[in-house]
């Protein structure tokens, strides 16, 4: 007797299937880059601050609340048990994925048409910076997820006219926020929008918004009706922005007396050196020549994501939604111009890929010349690669052409070796030496180390001590030497007093005991 079993899965199952596979497939990935010795700047960051909180001594309040960006550092905890150098691997996998399924999710409700879900698969397994957000480790997933939320809600906002849309579009961009702060820039360019969009809601025959406007203004009472709902949208998308920030600030002010400290200190967060050395020692270069140039960023954004261009077609006789595409584009020419010492991260190149994909998503039903259409984006979708690549390959920031540069040639990644070696050398002293260490420069060494509470750190209430009388402290003291390019940024370097007069009489004798080329150890006797 023969038993045929029929299995038939809802699209739903289907999708949450598919889903786990482009999530095991992302870890595959990221695991096997990490075993190949790939590491960033942020990444590191995470795991040294991570494992403070975890298995550091002393006041660490200060580590917990402040360190920036923070929701994807709390999102790293939930994994440091597993792991604690993978654990932003896996939360970058995972919330990748996730960001797949919402998509995925919000295009199954739109269409039955699996051709576009087809093409959505294909960019989330093969697309270079997609895979860089999914693997590399850094937080970038997590701003995409909130960046892709709230324009989902604000189109949403469009169709229906609910305020409730606005609602949660707020609550998003108070979590974009706390992902990465730069983003609040991006209010600036809503303002207009919102006007805008107070003034076409007005039950008016007139159609031009010129026309509009005067009608509005002349009437007593459609001005007041204008304004009154001007003011209310206003409220409920930025209010809470507003005071989340405020109130993070107070918190900086009470706890480091600087409410920019999440912002401005490299024991805050990695990008106050990380982004500012990248540039400089790229721009010092007498041959540098700045791609980035402004008034051309949207060009190379339309460059990088041709599929934008497709998705603002697909809005021709939409103009508040080809307004709201073109946000973007002005937030990051103002982001060029205003932090002009600073390389645009690929992130800011990856939500134009975001929003296009939106785009499609909500114009996802059946067309005119279904074949053409189809034919057209598909080959969109391959150049959409290519490009993904070649931008990501000539990126002016290492970790980004580093990551590229490893996936293709599959070689052991070789630039924190070094870091890796001093970190060996620390585990291989006697249990219970201190070391006296400053990890706004060194925190890529600590990451590495096995026991952190043998170390004397910043966020300790007795570094301050041990830097004016380090023998009473600790037994060693790391120095970053005058190769360093980071040395300036620290007080443990060359110029450091027990190191200038090792043999003054207000400090112990110290005796070089390991070096690398851009870092000292010194023991103390």
């Amino acid at each position: 007797m023969n038993l045929k079993f029929k299995i038939k899965l809802s699209r739903s199952q289907t999708l949450l299937i598919i889903t786990l596979v482009i999530a095991m497939y992302y870890l595959v990935c990221g695991i096997y880059l990490n075993s190949l010795g790939y590491f960033n700047q942020e990444t590191l960051f995470y795991i040294e601050k991570v494992r403070i909180i975890f298995e550091g001594l002393g006041y660490k309040l200060k580590v917990i609340g402040l360190t920036a960006p923070a929701l994807p550092f709390f999102a790293t905890f939930a994994f440091t048990t597993i792991n604690s150098l993978l654990a932003p691997v896996i939360a970058s996998a995972l919330g990748t994925a996730a960001l797949f399924y919402l998509m995925a999710s919000t295009l199954v409700k739109k269409t039955d048409d699996d051709f576009y879900l087809l093409l959505l698969i294909i960019l989330f397994l093969f697309h270079p910076g997609i895979l860089y957000t999914a693997c590399s480790g850094k937080s970038m997933y997590m701003a995409l997820i909130f960046f892709y939320l709230f324009f989902l809600n604000i189109f949403k906002f469009y169709t229906s006219n609910t305020t409730f849309h606005i609602s949660i579009a707020s609550i998003c961009l108070v979590l974009l926020l706390f992902c990465d702060y730069k983003f609040i820039w991006l209010t600036l360019f809503f303002i207009p929008l919102i006007f805008s969009i107070a003034l076409q809601s007005l039950n008016l025959a007139e159609k031009e918004s010129i026309f509009r406007m005067t009608l509005s203004f002349n009437s007593p009472s459609l001005r007041r009706k204008l304004i009154n709902k001007t003011f209310a949208l206003y409220v409920i998308l930025f209010i809470l922005p507003i005071t989340s920030i405020m109130l993070y600030k107070m918190l900086n002010l009470t706890n480091a007396n600087d409410a920019d400290y999440f912002l401005n200190s490299p024991y805050a967060t990695w990008t106050v050196l990380a982004e500012r050395f990248s540039y400089e020692r790229v721009a010092l270069n007498p041959d540098f020549k700045n791609p980035e140039i402004s008034l051309l960023i949207s060009a190379r954004m339309i460059m990088f994501c041709p599929l934008i261009l497709f998705a603002i077609a697909l809005f021709r006789r939409n103009p508040y939604q080809i307004l709201t595409l073109l946000t973007p584009f002005a937030f990051v020419e103002f982001l060029h111009i205003k932090y002009d010492q600073v390389f645009l991260l690929h992130q800011y190149y990856l939500i134009f890929l975001i929003l296009a994909i939106l785009c499609l998503i909500i114009k996802a039903q059946p067309v005119k010349r279904v074949i053409l259409f189809k034919s057209v984006l598909g080959v969109i979708i391959l150049v959409q690669l290519y490009t993904g690549y070649y931008f990501l390959s000539n990126s002016l920031i290492d970790d980004e052409k580093n990551f590229i540069t490893i996936l293709k040639n599959r070689e052991v990644d070789e630039q924190q070796d070094e870091n890796r070696d001093m970190a060996n050398y620390i585990n291989g002293l006697p249990n219970g030496s201190k070391i006296l260490i400053d990890d706004a420069v060194a925190y890529p060494i600590v990451a590495f180390t096995n026991n952190i509470a043998d170390l004397t750190l910043p966020y300790q209430e007795n570094f301050l001590s041990a830097i004016e009388s380090p023998r009473q402290y600790d037994g060693y003291i790391l120095i970053a030497n005058t190769k360093n390019l980071l040395a300036g940024y620290t007080i443990l370097n060359s110029r450091y007093g027990p190191v200038m007069y090792q043999t003054g009489n207000n400090y112990s004798t110290l005796q070089k005991i390991y070096e690398t080329d851009h870092w000292v150890l010194y023991k103390l006797f």
